[in-house]
């Protein structure tokens, strides 16, 4: 049974899961988004057919549960705007390193919440979003978290909190990462004579199929790389050249850098 599902935010991300919800039989009717710009307000009714709000009022903060789709800048501001009409909904906070235990305390010290971080690919229902409940979230509640973000993708339920910093930098961050590799390969192709929509078309349509070959074999990335790699051919002579300029050990390097980042960013936007 579908729930109402009020969107503070009416942004790609919001637009997506909207999208990805009516998609899998929601009602429009069903769904209510609080976005403060007219334009977004017009297209979103024109183009998904669900109510709209300039502001949160009784009427809109009545759902079963509400997503906090704004920026993180903008989460407290929004807090403050729900904690009047608080009651017993579900909240799901998809603002980027906002802690449980922030949004908490802004909302009067409110348990029912869920932090997701979900991905830019959920614009495709391609995407993969990590959850975190606080411990007064029920199974019920849980349950309709991970039925509303898989509108958008595939879910992970986080064991810890502290993990939310390791899946931004791994999943959230991750297709900036995937695209830094497409660029320097279409870049490679064109310095090798390619033209640059050839270019394109080679490394995407490379990328794409190596990602689902991977998915469709049970065997690990490391052992399908061996399987490509012929001794003394031309694969292995670049893997050595990337070994040697130690591409794998920046890549790890990357990542963990850009998690202590989003550890940072999460105590910044909690101060106050």
């Amino acid at each position: 049974m579908n729930i109402n599902i009020t969107f503070i935010g009416g942004g790609n991300m919001a637009t997506a899961m909207i999208g990805g919800l009516l998609k899998k039989g929601w009602s429009a009717t069903a769904i209510c988004v609080v976005e403060i710009d007219a334009g977004t307000r017009a297209r979103l009714e024109r183009e998904l057919r669900v109510k709209v709000a300039p502001e949160l009022n009784a009427l809109s903060a009545v759902a079963d549960c509400v997503v906090i789709a704004v920026k993180p800048q903008q989460v407290r501001e929004a807090a403050h705007m729900l904690y009047p009409f608080l009651g017993s909904q579900l909240i799901v906070s998809i603002a980027a390193g906002i802690r449980l235990r922030d949004l908490s305390r802004w909302l009067g010290s409110y348990q029912k919440i869920v932090r997701v971080m979900p991905n830019t690919p959920a614009l495709e229902l391609a995407g993969i979003s990590g959850l975190c409940a606080m411990p007064a979230v029920s199974p019920e509640d849980r349950a309709r978290a991970e039925r509303i973000m898989s509108a958008v993708g595939t879910t992970l339920w986080l064991k810890r909190e502290e993990q939310m910093d390791a899946i931004t930098a791994i999943s959230g961050s991750g297709p900036a990462y995937v695209f830094y590799f497409i660029e320097a390969l279409q870049q490679a192709a064109v310095d090798l004579g390619f033209e640059a929509a050839d270019a394109r078309r080679l490394a995407l349509a490379t990328f794409a199929g190596a990602v689902r070959l991977a998915q469709g074999s049970s065997e690990d990335a490391a052992t399908l790389r061996a399987r490509v790699t012929s001794k003394g051919g031309t694969t292995e002579r670049a893997l050595g050249v990337m070994e040697a300029d130690g591409v794998s050990r920046a890549i790890v390097r990357a990542v963990r850098s850009a998690a202590e980042r989003s550890r940072e960013l999460g105590e910044e936007l909690g101060r106050n």
